[in-house]
């Protein structure tokens, strides 16, 4: 039996300041968040889950929430899906605004291949693989859900698909509550990638 992977992005966080939040804890869901959460949970209907796992940050946890009262599942907590260590955490991080324009930040932004300034993009992609593989193991032939962060995700999809790792974070194509969907074929491998935007309406405009 074929299975697929569901990798959801949490929903819209409250923060108005425009803090570069990370691992901090205590960063909950804003309103439309919530309601992008609803609306992923009421999407989910449609899906046969077996497992649905989440990063342990309180944003994901929240998100997880509604899809696993709408199933009846427990939400496994994993660390591996946890958003991606970043040193300007807590910071603000806008061009002209915030930690960039300090010179004694430049330095840390010298290798954007590797990333100088974070988690390297290669022990992403390793727990993020391992994530999966460990949720789609416990789905137990039923399909699994995991709620983790923009950033592993894109990078999760950059390396199954092939493209390179540096990228122009404006342009990941992964926006608040999306579904990015990893196939499996009938030898328990990735076949293929979809994507998904439940909660489209909902997207904050610029």
């Amino acid at each position: 039996m074929t299975q697929a992977v569901h990798v959801l992005r949490h929903g819209e966080v409250e923060n108005p300041e425009k803090i570069l939040y990370g691992r901090q804890p205590g960063w909950r869901l804003s309103t439309r968040g919530e309601e992008m959460a609803k609306v992923v949970a009421d999407w989910s209907k449609n899906l046969n889950l077996g497992a649905i796992h989440a990063s342990p940050l309180q944003r994901a946890q929240e998100t997880a929430a509604p899809i696993a009262a709408t199933h009846n599942l427990a939400i496994t907590t994993d660390e591996k899906l946890i958003e991606a260590a970043n040193i300007f955490e807590g910071k603000k991080f806008e061009l002209g605004s915030g930690v960039l324009k300090h010179p004694s930040s430049w330095w840390h932004l010298r290798n954007p291949a590797k990333p100088s300034w974070g988690e390297p993009y290669t022990e992403q992609i390793e727990r993020m693989l391992a994530a999966v593989f460990q949720a789609r193991d416990a789905a137990n032939g039923k399909d699994a859900l995991v709620v983790s962060h923009q950033l592993p995700i894109w990078i999760l999809r950059s390396a199954v698909e092939g493209r390179r790792l540096l990228h122009d974070p404006r342009k990941r194509i992964c926006t608040l509550a999306s579904v990015t969907t990893l196939h499996f074929d009938n030898e328990g491998m990735i076949e293929n990638v979809s994507y998904t935007e439940p909660a489209k309406h909902l997207l904050p405009t610029k």
